[in-house]
């Protein structure tokens, strides 16, 4: 089976080619970056137009590069939410316009739903497993005990982690995104250098980094901008361990009280060499396992679409005209 894989829940274009379930023939990716970067953030509407743009020529050259036609495919996926209205509009509308046209069959994927199962497009994972989705909307926790059963276990109650990364960018003027530019910075600083806080909530599987923002926000207006802007590595490396540190308690916690020892993460934030690094040092330390995609498959990318799509339709599902796009769909 070889199924088309469209992405366009949020700023990046992404187009995938997939074989069987598995095989990456095409993962192409447009992204917005130099477009949203002036304004410090993603705006909707100059990113939904974007994605006009640019849709046809990813579509286009991942057919290319995995050397088939569009006759050749078997079925197409779609991301139908969660995310930015605008945005899932125009992947949607494109995917049912050309099943409409040709008869392939579709089925909208849930983009939750994509990075919890993008582990899968490079190695066979046993369930049930614990999921740690972060990225730049998304901070959540699932169980997932097989392809289709999830159970929600928390997720952040504000921020995600990587909207703080990119907010405490803005403040501290190192451009969008923030996640790449701080990770980066941070290997030069001091990650005890700030004691910046840790939330902590009576909720034992949720997140919360409104707060940790809104310190950083403080240390910084506190001191006058000559001074810290001596200490900027030691001030992303403070803030970097901060959000790690609070992305790995409940995820242990959760460890601890399902005895569930496999973890697998995904999202923006699963890239994050700190975090990759420290939750493999206490996930070891706990007698648990990790797994995360190689930084290709860890932000939006239409083969995790593909992926989940392929599964579906090799169940027999289809979707048909009356799907529209859910920008709160949860999993």
């Amino acid at each position: 089976m070889i199924v088309l894989g469209v992405e366009t829940s949020c700023d990046d274009t992404a187009a995938a080619v997939l074989e069987n379930g598995r095989v990456v023939r095409a993962n192409l990716v447009s992204s917005q970056d130099a477009v949203h970067a002036p304004y410090g953030g993603i705006v909707p509407e100059m990113a939904s137009r974007q994605h006009i743009h640019a849709i046809q020529p990813m579509v286009d050259k991942a057919l290319t590069e995995a050397g088939v036609a569009a006759a050749d495919l078997d079925g197409l996926a779609v991301t139908c939410g969660p995310g930015l209205t605008g945005s899932l509009l125009v992947g949607l509308s494109f995917v049912k316009a050309w099943s409409f046209r040709s008869g392939i069959p579709y089925v909208g994927v849930n983009h939750l739903e994509a990075h919890v199962m993008s582990i899968f497009l490079e190695r066979e994972v046993s369930f049930p497993y614990l999921a740690l989705v972060a990225s730049g909307g998304h901070t959540l926790l699932y169980l997932v005990r097989s392809f289709g059963d999830y159970e929600h276990l928390g997720g952040t109650l504000d921020d995600a982690a990587g909207e703080a990364y990119d907010k405490v960018a803005k403040m501290m003027g190192l451009g969008f995104p923030g996640g790449r530019v701080i990770d980066d910075l941070a290997k030069q600083g001091d990650p005890r250098a700030v004691a910046f806080p840790r939330a902590r909530l009576r909720t034992p599987y949720d997140f919360s980094f409104s707060g940790l923002k809104t310190s950083v926000w403080h240390y910084l207006t506190r001191k006058r901008k000559d001074d810290w802007r001596d200490d900027m590595a030691d001030i992303a490396a403070s803030f970097q361990e901060a959000v790690v540190d609070m992305l790995i308690a409940p995820t242990l916690r959760a460890v601890e009280d399902t005895g569930i020892r496999r973890i697998v993460l995904g999202g923006g934030v699963s890239a994050n060499s700190r975090l990759r690094g420290k939750m493999t040092e206490k996930v070891q330390e706990a007698g648990a396992e990790l797994h995360y995609p190689s930084l290709r498959f860890c932000t939006d990318n239409g083969a995790m679409v593909a992926l989940v799509g392929s599964h579906r339709l090799g169940e027999g599902d289809r979707d048909g005209p009356r799907l529209n796009a859910d920008p709160a769909l949860t999993l």
